[in-house]
C-alpha cells in the first residue's frame, strides 16, 4: 500500500539538511501548524454542507441550491458574511474571559489531533499514550464552554454552560469504558499500535460482543459530548436561545461553530481508529486475494471514508430522535450506558485473559 511516510521523511530530512536544528524544527511545526489550520477551514467548510445537505435529504428538501454549482458555495458565502461582520461585547461581561472562551475551545480541537494516523505514514506526533492524549485534551474543552457561559453575564449562557458541563462529564465516563475495551484488547495506548493491530479484522468485527457494544456506546457518548442533538440541550433553541454562545457574534460565533464541527471530525476519526482500523484496508485473515484488492485503495480514502460514515451517522441522528430532556439524558447515561460499559469492560477483560481476541 502507498504510504507517505517516505514524502514526509524527504521534508524531514530536506529541512535538517539546509538549516540548523533549531530552524529546522521551527519550519516543521509552522509547516504542521498551516496544514493543521487548512484543514480546520476546509472541515468547516465542508461538514456545514454536508450537515444542510444530509438534513434536507431526509426531509424532503433541496437545501442550498442558489450559491455556485448545487449550493456548493453557500458556505463560502456564510463565511464571508462571519468575517466582515462586527463583533459586539456586550456591556457587563468579563472582557478577558469573554474573548479567551473561543480560542481556547479552538485550541483544544487543534491540539487533539496530533495524535491521529490520516493515512499510512501520515501522523503529527506518534505519542505512546496517544488514545489517553486525546481523552485527556479534548476534557479540557469544557473549561472554554463554562468560561463563555460565565463571561457572558447571561442567566441563558450560563445554564447552557452548566448543562453543557454537567453533559460532557457525564458521558465522558462512558465514553472512556469504551475506549478501554479496545486498548485492552490492543493492549496498547498508541494510535499506531492500535491501528496495526486491526491488520488481519477490524476490532468492531474480531473483537466479539463486547466491541460491538462499545462501537454501540462510544458513538450514544460522543454525540453527546458533542453536544449534538438529540444531546444539545446546552444549545436548545426553545428554552435557552443559543445557549452558552448567545452574546457571541462575528467570527467569534463562528470559532464556537466551528469548533463543534472540528470536534465531531475528531471523535468519528477516533472511533474509526479504534473500532474500524483507521487507514487500514478491510481484511480477512492473512495473504488471501481480497486483501490484496482491498491494498489497491489508498489508506486516506479508507481513513475519511470511515470518519465520514460515523459523521453521517451523528448526522443522522440529528435528524431523526426528538431533543431529549435533562432528566432523560442524565438517567441514560447514569442508569444505563455506564452500568452496561462496567460490565462490558469486565467481558473484554475476561477475552483478552483468554485469548479469545486473536
Amino acid at each position: 500500500m502507498f504510504s507517505l511516510e517516505s514524502i514526509a521523511n524527504s521534508i524531514h530530512e530536506w529541512l535538517y539538511s539546509t538549516f540548523n536544528a533549531t530552524i529546522a524544527m521551527l519550519l516543521e511545526f509552522t509547516i504542521v501548524g498551516v496544514c493543521i489550520i487548512g484543514l480546520f477551514a476546509l472541515l468547516g467548510l465542508v461538514l456545514i454542507m454536508m450537515e444542510r445537505k444530509v438534513s434536507s435529504w431526509m426531509q424532503l428538501r433541496l437545501g442550498p441550491n442558489r450559491v455556485g454549482p448545487w449550493g456548493m458555495f453557500q458556505t463560502v458565502a456564510d463565511t464571508l458574511k462571519l468575517i466582515v461582520k462586527e463583533g459586539m461585547t456586550p456591556l457587563g461581561v468579563d472582557k478577558l474571559m469573554f474573548n479567551l472562551a473561543p480560542f481556547i475551545v479552538m485550541i483544544i480541537a487543534m491540539v487533539v489531533m496530533a495524535p491521529l494516523m490520516f493515512a499510512k505514514g501520515l501522523q503529527i506526533w506518534d505519542v505512546n499514550i496517544g488514545v489517553l492524549f486525546i481523552t485527556a485534551v479534548s476534557s479540557v474543552s469544557v473549561i472554554g464552554i463554562l468560561m463563555a457561559g460565565w463571561a457572558s453575564n447571561n442567566k441563558y449562557s450560563l445554564l447552557g454552560a452548566m448543562r453543557s458541563g454537567a453533559q460532557i462529564v457525564s458521558y465522558e465516563l462512558s465514553a472512556g469504558f469504551a475506549i478501554l475495551v479496545i486498548v485492552i484488547l490492543t493492549g496498547s495506548l498508541k494510535v499506531s499500535d492500535i491501528v496495526m493491530s486491526q491488520e488481519n479484522g477490524w476490532w468492531l468485527f474480531k473483537g466479539h460482543i463486547p466491541a460491538i457494544i462499545a462501537f454501540v456506546i462510544f458513538m450514544i457518548a460522543v454525540t453527546a459530548e458533542t453536544n449534538r442533538a438529540p444531546f444539545d440541550l446546552a444549545e436548545a433553541e426553545s428554552e435557552l436561545t443559543a445557549g452558552f454562545h448567545t452574546e457571541y457574534s462575528g467570527m467569534k460565533f463562528a470559532l464556537f461553530f466551528l469548533a463543534e464541527y472540528v470536534n465531531i471530525f475528531v471523535v468519528c476519526a477516533l472511533g474509526a481508529t479504534l473500532f474500524l482500523g483507521g487507514w487500514m484496508p478491510l481484511h480477512f485473515g492473512t495473504d488471501t486475494e481480497f486483501n490484496r484488492i482491498m491494498d489497491i485503495i489508498p489508506s486516506s480514502v479508507w481513513f475519511m471514508g470511515k470518519t465520514f460514515f460515523l459523521i453521517f451517522v451523528i448526522m443522522w441522528f440529528r435528524w431523526t430522535f426528538p431533543r431529549l430532556r435533562i432528566d432523560q439524558l442524565l438517567n441514560l447515561e447514569w442508569k444505563y450506558l455506564l452500568p452496561i460499559g462496567m460490565f462490558n469492560l469486565l467481558l473484554a477483560t475476561l477475552i483478552a485473559i483468554l485469548g479469545w481476541h486473536l
